[in-house]
C-alpha cells in the first residue's frame, strides 16, 4: 500500500489529515482524531535496518496502537514488526509494502483509531487476524 492510498481512507473514514510535525523528519506523518488530538498512527520512511530488515533502503511504516493480548500474534505475521517509535508493549510497526492486504491494514487502523478515541471506550470489536 502507498502512503497516499493511506492518507486518502484516513481522510476519508476519520477525517484525518497527516500532519507533518518535525521539518528534520519530513516523511514522518502523525494521524490525529479530529476532535480530540490524539495520535492513532504515524506513518514514517525508516531504513530497514533499524527495523531489522536487511535493507538499508527507506521502508514506509504504519505504526498503529493495538491491544496487548494481540500484539504476539499479530507479530508472527510476515510484514508486522515491534513499533519502532511508540511503546512495543501496545503499538506495532505495519510495513506498508509488505503482504498485508489493504483491508487488514484498514482494519489494523480502525483498530488504533477505536483505541486512541479520547471520548468513546473501545469495544472488543477487532478480532486479531491470526
Amino acid at each position: 500500500m502507498k502512503r497516499e492510498t493511506l492518507f486518502k481512507h484516513a481522510r476519508e473514514h476519520y477525517q484525518a489529515e497527516p500532519e507533518y510535525l518535525w521539518s528534520n523528519l519530513p516523511g514522518y506523518a502523525v494521524l490525529r482524531h479530529h476532535d480530540g488530538k490524539k495520535w492513532f498512527g504515524i506513518v514514517m520512511n525508516v531504513p530497514g535496518t533499524k527495523l531489522g530488515l536487511k535493507t538499508e533502503a527507506d521502508v514506509d511504516v504504519l505504526e498503529v496502537k493495538i491491544r496487548p493480548e494481540h500484539i504476539g500474534s499479530l507479530r508472527k505475521k510476515e510484514g508486522i514488526l515491534p513499533a519502532y517509535h511508540m511503546n512495543k508493549e501496545h503499538w506495532i510497526s505495519i510495513v506498508l509494502s509488505g503482504p498485508l492486504s489493504p483491508k487488514e491494514i484498514h482494519d489494523l487502523l480502525s483498530e488504533s483509531h477505536k483505541l486512541t478515541n479520547p471520548f468513546v471506550k473501545a469495544k472488543a470489536k477487532f478480532r486479531c487476524p491470526g
